[in-house]
């Protein structure tokens, strides 16, 4: 697909339009990607709209419906390539094609194979012309989940970490609760809301009663007022968990994880008595160490269309995915707290001999939340050795 480079301080403007409207979908669209859509005629706005939930119309549509008749002759500017295909709606490229748009602007290539370029080609056959990436590293932002999922088939994993300034998760006693502020536990309910599904170990369930759900006033589905839950995803290789924990009667999916033969996977639907959660058991193989096989459970999730993986536990499983290289965005709130040498670790093994050995993070965000730091980091391409 040709790139166009060329682009006026106005297609910036209305593209940077696009991408904002995209944002707003961000707790509501999973498993599909959030999408803006921007029209505009004589340099004037004509018609918005953003994708709003799976299942609804696209942005394209919403904008169209906005603009009308007046979308003839008009400019798109759209932060992902307009679908080409039918599936629970019709083609976004089809409905421009019969607005009349002069041109459609697009941020970037879908890389959905049901797509991969043929909006961007159905329109251009159809007369449109097509510019395609404008402000293109930020409409890639606003998907990480649904575009690491396309081109890899895994979900993307987000961990969550929280420690001490010292690196300390916990005291020598095992508590934790809480390290961080309440302004801090508010953000996590935001990022989790912004999740497929949340991963975590029944010890975590146990040791913090944890519940592992959004639970944020601030995040509602735009549709019905309710709140889209993640599925909840838990390793229990031992069968620790009872159906009595809180955990369960929250209502919403969960996945328990057990060990068992690679054969008797992957699912075995149980509802485990008087609990309010739909549950449904899994057997996973083990890995090299006797732990639950990680790239199994990934494996078997970006079937299950989980696009964003938030993991949240303790540092026996942050450990896990640091050594096997499986964290594609680390997510680590640090409290101004000095816990001591005799404090838990972040992280329990290590296994380095030299620094060379160690994985490069590259720093993407770092800000105040309330009396905490969150600092976000992606891993430096070209830096995974094996440990």
């Amino acid at each position: 697909m040709s790139m166009t480079t060329d682009f006026s301080t106005s297609d910036h403007q209305f593209m940077q339009q696009a991408i904002e409207l995209a944002a707003l979908g961000r707790y509501t669209t999973p498993p599909n990607p959030n999408v803006g859509c921007v029209i505009v005629k004589d340099n004037q706005i004509i018609g918005e709209g953003y994708h709003r939930q799976a299942g609804g119309p696209h942005a394209e549509v919403f904008a169209l419906r906005q603009a009308g008749t007046a979308a003839a002759g008009a400019t798109a500017y759209v932060t992902l390539e307009p679908c080409s295909h039918f599936g629970r709606t019709p083609p976004c490229a089809d409905a421009l094609i019969a607005a009349g748009l002069r041109r459609v602007v697009v941020a970037m290539q879908d890389p959905n194979p049901s797509v991969a370029g043929t909006g961007v080609e159905r329109l251009r056959a159809a007369g449109i012309q097509v510019d395609v990436g404008l402000l293109a590293s930020d409409a890639e932002a606003l998907n990480p989940g649904f575009l690491h999922k396309m081109r890899s088939q895994l979900p993307y994993v987000r961990l969550k970490l929280a420690c001490s300034t010292d690196g300390k998760v916990a005291l020598s006693n095992g508590q934790s609760q809480w390290l961080t502020g309440a302004a801090a536990r508010e953000d996590v309910q935001l990022l989790r809301a912004q999740s497929c599904a949340i991963l975590s170990t029944a010890e975590t369930v146990k040791a913090d009663k944890a519940i592992l759900n959004v639970r944020s006033a601030a995040v509602t589905c735009l549709e019905n007022g309710a709140l889209r839950q993640p599925l909840r995803v838990i390793l229990d290789r031992r069968c620790r968990l009872t159906g009595d924990e809180p955990l369960f009667q929250q209502g919403g999916d969960i996945l328990l994880c057990h060990a068992g033969p690679q054969d008797e996977w992957p699912e075995l639907a149980v509802v485990p008595p008087n609990v309010s959660s739909q549950v449904t058991r899994l057997r996973l193989g083990l890995d090299d160490v006797g732990q639950l096989d990680l790239k199994e459970l990934l494996t078997l999730l970006g079937r299950r269309q989980v696009n964003l993986l938030w993991v949240e536990a303790g540092s026996t499983l942050a450990t896990s995915f640091w050594q096997q290289q499986l964290i594609d965005e680390l997510v680590l709130y640090q409290a101004p707290l000095l816990l001591g040498a005799d404090a838990m670790p972040l992280l329990k093994a290590g296994g380095l001999r030299q620094l060379s050995q160690a994985p490069r993070w590259q720093w993407q965000d770092v800000r105040q939340v309330g009396a905490d730091l969150r600092l976000t980091a992606l891993l430096k391409t070209g830096t995974t050795p094996e440990l």
